[in-house]
């Protein structure tokens, strides 16, 4: 987001946002009707072995995004007031779904096939042996969620402050409860 704010571009007049019903992002690419979109897996690793364009920039392994987490579980406030302990198991389950990955991303993309998430496997095992699953224990959510709520915030995508939407709409008990509980 911070690349749509750099001096001289517009994000609301210099860039164009279209969103298809009928045609994948990758057609739309082919066809020269778009310059760039964001690739996700399964289609970042198909879109790499065809060779269609190139990054520009990778949450992975570009810094400042490598630095923060990228995606997160959330749940709303009704939900984990009335339901404390389903909460605290949902995220117990993601959180030793996130290790296995780590520990073994040959036998989690061959879940992943098997469960039919995706057919690929090569695609599985690449995209889980680039992705950080190990971190969880280490990296800290509240300044994930306070960098990409400045970034959305500068794009004018958010009215909110970072800080404000922090203290309104997080809660880091059962994470931390669980950081404590399934230590290595």
């Amino acid at each position: 987001m911070r690349a749509l704010n750099s001096p001289g571009l517009d994000h609301d007049k210099d860039i164009r946002w279209i969103i298809s019903p009928t045609q994948s992002s990758v057609e739309l690419f082919l066809e020269g009707k778009i310059d760039a979109f964001l690739a996700t897996p399964p289609i970042l690793q198909e879109v790499r072995e065809r060779h269609i364009g190139h990054t520009i920039a990778s949450s992975i392994t570009d810094r400042p995004w490598s630095d923060y987490f990228c995606c997160l579980l959330a749940a709303s406030t009704e939900f984990t007031r009335k339901y404390p302990v389903a909460t605290k198991r949902v995220l117990r389950a993601y959180l030793k779904t996130m290790d296995l990955c780590a520990s073994n991303p040959s036998g989690a993309a061959h879940v992943w096939v098997d469960q039919g998430i995706t057919t690929r496997y090569d695609y599985a095992q690449q995209m889980l042996n680039e992705t950080r699953y190990d971190i969880w224990r280490d990296y800290d959510p509240e300044d994930s969620v306070r960098f990409y709520a400045l970034r959305l915030h500068e794009a004018g995508i958010v009215k909110s402050s970072p800080q404000k939407l922090i203290l309104e709409h997080t809660d880091w008990r059962f994470l931390n409860e669980l950081k404590r509980e399934m230590k290595t």
